[in-house]
């Protein structure tokens, strides 16, 4: 079309009458023909002759070439016409069509506006053929990744008039077509279900309509390569090749078959680890902070995360522009590849401004003092990771960003730290049902973040069939802007449990001080006032039955999780006393030490460890029946009924009954060791929910006066869903004793629920 233009322009020029005067002629004026919608001041802007300009052809032949450039016209030829103003020079133009209307036909498994948003084309722009040959392998392509493989997409285009065009897509959409199976060639090392295993492209299964298995994506297949690369990389087959997959039909049209071609090559190991360079370390303690060692397979993550760990090694000594460089040398004699890290240090930095941003409630002050560095400090890399875990779990803020910015010279930094703010502040009133309390009326007002300066205050009222509770709280936790927590709760409840009733009215007074980034510490005074009454027969004699206490309780707390909310890794460990007797009524010293380990494994599940030991000391008194443990339930072993595994006292009446036989009755009185371990496997299921599922095993007893501990145990297994709800962590579990007490344990296993605060 251009050189049917040019060829027409030449002609215009140089064959019409004026072609005598038209070379060299001066240009008494510049004009457009032919244009409706296009202005002609958008058309002229782009000519670069003007009036007054002597006429050359290949000026004007420049002039047609800018004007076709523009996209709005099918055709643009030059005119030469000699008037009584002088030579007119004008450029024909003819408009591309405009689309009036789009058209979407055929289409039943996408909604309109889901097809039409991948449509390039829009309603009153020009029509481009390009254009429509783009959209159409848009819509093609939205609906292969949907699992609609062989759908067929035609694109046409209907005159309304001279000047508007209706576009119609036609859509044919067939069945839904998954891939059925996943073939590889050429691997001998690793299974075809494992190579599978690694890819996110997954076959088709009988829940593929639910989980969206088996559809075709060619991004994502395209990655599967290369993350089937990594996988033999990581297992030292650094020569790996694998083929580009490819996709076809099944004959009967049922699915669809990836094949893809590996040539695996040999296993190589590591050789020599050496280091050169910028050393801050001696030479021989280095090869101590890695993870690959001389002798075994070689893996590239760990060759990454190597690098990543000597990079913040030189990063927390102030060097945060180190540069780590691998170097290998293959040996493919030995199959070794030999490595030296090139340590080049830079430059020491310094923090020189923390910027803080997005908090629109919260003080900045309640933000600095999360960072782990000040203004002046040298860099530090683990300290900004560390940083950025407290603001986290803080649990003031949806997103936590933190980011390093070029300061005023460059030995120097600014930090800026930008987050993204959640509703910290809950008001909840009505009612549900407890699996241990029965039916439960409660009202609360929580504010996680009082004022903005991550002040902690709390008013609840909790009303259940057996059991009531009313909290008043405050908590400061940089208490006048220092280190130290300092808190103080008032509060009442009243408790019915399987052999007591009892009541308390109490307050304490609470304070903590962080030792390290982990470890904490924590101390409590309490004077409560209590009330044990609704007596079982079998604990006529109660020890104590009412009375106060008066207690200091004191705790040491590590915790190395990645997300106190969540944890995937890490370990909390927890030791605490509590010593009633300075006042009050009750004298006794408690003793308990926790644990609970976390590690990822496989496809996101995380296996966690918990065990906790206690033992509670008379002093100068017995034990008051309500301090002493009580297992069972949701919270401890799951399966068996709550606050049941304890000892248990039975008791003959006074008197015999008609027969002359004397009737027993039994209660549990407590023991004064416990000890219980918990097994869990955690799991998604619906990720973008939060809802996960969880498989468990529970182990452990109370043991009383003269039993020694660990002497005896009751298990249970079972399973459960757990889910993080907009009122908070909800556990939905079902516990099946493994050797049931008679009389006391269902054999068939126990369902419960709570919504609070995992263990």
């Amino acid at each position: 079309m251009r050189l049917f233009s040019y060829i027409i322009l030449a002609a215009m020029i140089f064959l019409i009458p004026v072609s005598a005067f038209a070379e060299g002629e001066t240009i008494a004026e510049v004009a457009v023909k032919g244009n409706r919608r296009i202005e002609t001041a958008a058309i002229l802007n782009a000519v670069k002759i003007k009036a007054g300009d002597i006429l050359y052809a290949e000026k004007a032949d420049a002039d047609v070439r800018a004007i076709y450039a523009l996209g709005y016209f099918d055709d643009v030829q030059a005119e030469g016409e000699l008037t009584g103003k002088g030579f007119v020079l004008s450029y024909v133009v003819k408009e591309k069509p405009f689309v009036r209307e789009i058209v979407i036909q055929g289409n039943k498994e996408l909604n309109t506006e889901k097809v039409r948003g991948a449509i390039d084309l829009k309603g009153g722009a020009v029509f481009s053929r390009k254009e429509l040959t783009k959209s159409i392998n848009k819509v093609k392509k939205l609906y292969m990744d949907e699992g609609y493989y062989l759908a067929e997409v035609e694109g046409v285009s209907e005159q309304l008039t001279d000047t508007e065009l209706k576009v119609i897509f036609r859509i044919t959409e067939g069945a839904k077509v998954l891939i059925k199976r996943i073939e590889f060639e050429g691997n001998k090392v690793f299974t075809s279900r494992k190579l599978r295993k690694v890819m996110e492209t997954k076959e088709k299964w009988f829940l593929s309509w639910l989980t969206g298995s088996g559809t075709y994506k060619e991004e994502v297949l395209k990655n599967d390569a290369n993350l089937i690369i990594d996988h033999y990389y990581n297992n030292g087959y650094v020569n790996v090749k694998v083929g580009e997959p490819s996709v076809r039909v099944m004959e009967d049209k049922s699915g669809l078959i990836v094949t893809i071609g590996i040539t695996e090559g040999a296993q190589f190991k590591v050789g020599t680890l050496d280091f050169k360079g910028d050393l801050l370390e001696d030479r021989n303690e280095l090869p101590k902070k890695l993870k690959l060692k001389t002798g075994e397979i070689f893996s590239r993550a760990v060759l990454r995360g190597d690098v990543i760990t000597l990079t913040d090694v030189y990063a927390d000594k102030g060097y945060a522009f180190a540069n780590i460089t691998p170097l290998t040398k293959l040996t493919t004699d030995t199959r070794t590849i030999d490595i030296t890290f090139d340590m080049e240090k830079g430059e020491k930095v310094y923090i020189e401004r923390i910027n803080v941003a997005g908090n629109l409630k919260t003080r900045d002050k309640v933000l600095r003092r999360e960072v782990k560095l000040a203004e002046g400090d040298l860099y530090s890399s683990t300290a900004i990771k560390r940083s950025k875990q407290s603001l986290t779990n803080l649990g003031y803020f949806e997103e936590v960003n933190l980011a390093t910015a070029k300061g005023s010279a460059e030995n120097k930094l600014n930090i800026n730290v930008d987050v993204k703010e959640k509703a910290t502040g809950t008001f909840s009133i009505g009612g549900g049902y407890s699996s241990i309390d029965g039916f439960i009326g409660q009202g609360s007002v929580q504010q996680a973040n009082f004022l903005g300066l991550g002040l902690k205050a709390n008013a609840s009222v909790s009303i259940g069939g057996k059991s009531s509770t009313y909290n008043l709280g405050l908590t400061d936790p940089y208490f006048l802007d220092t280190k130290w927590t300092l808190g103080a709760d008032i509060y009442r409840t009243e408790r019915d449990y399987i052999d007591f009733s009892r009541r308390v009215t109490g307050g304490d007074i609470k304070t903590s001080y962080p030792l390290s980034d982990f470890v904490s510490t924590f101390w409590m005074y309490k004077f409560e006032k209590k009330k044990i009454f609704n007596i079982s027969p079998a604990l006529a004699i109660v020890p104590e039955a009412s009375g106060t206490t008066s207690s200091v309780f004191g705790s040491i707390n590590r915790n190395t999780t990645d997300y106190r909310l969540d944890p995937t890794t890490g370990m909390i460990n927890n030791l605490s006393i509590e010593f009633a007797g300075l006042g009050g009524t009750s004298r006794f010293a408690k003793y308990i030490g926790e644990t609970t380990w976390f590690t990822p494994l496989f496809w996101s599940t995380v296996f966690s460890a918990h065990g906790t030991l206690g033992y509670i000391q008379e002093i100068g008194k017995d034990l008051p029946i309500d301090e002493k443990f009580y297992l069972g339930g949701i919270n401890t072993l799951r399966g068996f009924k709550s606050r049941s595994v304890s000892p248990v006292v039975i008791t003959k009446s006074a008197t015999p009954d008609l027969s002359g036989k004397f009737s027993e009755s039994s209660a549990f009185i407590g023991g004064n060791k416990e000890a219980v371990f918990n097994f869990e496997l955690t799991f998604p299921l619906l990720k973008d929910v939060g809802v996960k599922g969880v498989t468990f095993f529970d182990i452990g007893n109370s043991y009383g006066e003269g039993e020694p501990l660990m002497s005896s145990f009751l298990a249970s297994y079972g399973a459960g869903i757990r889910w993080f709800s907009p009122i908070g962590p909800l556990r939905l579990e079902y516990g099946i004793p493994i050797n049931p007490r008679p009389g006391i344990d269902d054999k068939g296993g126990k369902l419960e629920f709570s919504i609070g605060a995992f263990f």
